[in-house]
């Protein structure tokens, strides 16, 4: 299928490493113009390497809101438009209500709300120009909070609210918005969990899935999930809108 997105322009948070890196490879290979920010030197540099000069790979702190006003600038001085935003930064944050600090609830909100809804402000005008998308990345606990799960569980469930309500607000200027639930996938993450862990990555991502009684019985791919955030992005999309799908190989227990 024809993605029909050739000479597009499309702009990644957190696009130096896991799945973030992987849409970034794969819209290239569609023939998009291609985007992406983080903050570590060396993925930034590794990121580079792999994407190529036609690619933008720029350093930026979305919990800053001056850094991504120049991120979006920058794109837009080299590209000339935008027809697409994911909002792919963010991390897994996890703790006892109990034990939390305002301070942790106050930095998991920046890092997954305030930077997304930022940028997402400011890319509005751009995306009605091409009746372009937002797609942001959240997390199938957004929807089935379990203990422990907080702030990541809530800051996802507000990304949600976000999702639809842009959704609402900006289809009648030919904008879409989706959210991608992702559950257990393939990421920098865990390759530094598995690190950390001093286990061999593969047998960790089987013992995972095992342990977490995924139905499909593996981890997701950065190529699963390419796939369908393309898809999300392209005009074969373009009836979707409003809506979070779960890209969890069965994991979610709702549907």
């Amino acid at each position: 299928m024809n993605l029909e997105l050739s000479g597009k322009a499309f702009l990644i948070t957190g696009g130096t490493d896991g799945v973030g890196l992987g849409l970034a490879e794969r819209l290239l290979a569609e023939g998009a113009l291609v985007g992406v920010c983080g903050r570590d030197e060396d993925r930034l540099s590794s990121a580079r390497a792999r994407l190529g000069e036609s690619a933008l790979v720029f350093k930026a702190d979305v919990t800053v809101g001056e850094e991504l006003d120049r991120l979006l600038e920058a794109f837009i001085d080299r590209f000339g438009r935008l027809d697409g935003l994911v909002n792919n930064a963010g991390r897994s944050a996890g703790v006892a209500i109990e034990n939390s600090s305002d301070d942790e609830w106050r930095d998991d909100y920046e890092l997954k709300v305030i930077a997304a809804l930022h940028l997402t402000r400011r890319a509005i005008p751009l995306l009605r120009v091409t009746k372009g998308s937002v797609v942001n990345i959240l997390a199938i606990m957004a929807r089935t909070p379990h203990a422990l799960s907080t702030p990541t569980t809530a800051s996802r469930a507000a990304g949600l609210a976000l999702t639809k309500t842009l959704a609402l607000e900006e289809g009648p200027h030919g904008v879409r918005a989706n959210a991608v639930l992702i559950g257990l996938i393939e990421s920098g993450q865990w390759v530094r969990r598995a690190e950390a862990a001093g286990e061999p990555l593969q047998e960790y991502y089987v013992e995972l899935a095992k342990e977490n009684k995924v139905p499909l019985g593996r981890y997701g791919t950065p190529g699963e999930f390419a796939d369908l955030v393309s898809f999300l992005l392209s005009p074969r999309a373009s009836y979707i809108t409003g809506v979070g799908i779960a890209l969890d190989g069965g994991l979610s227990p709702v549907i």
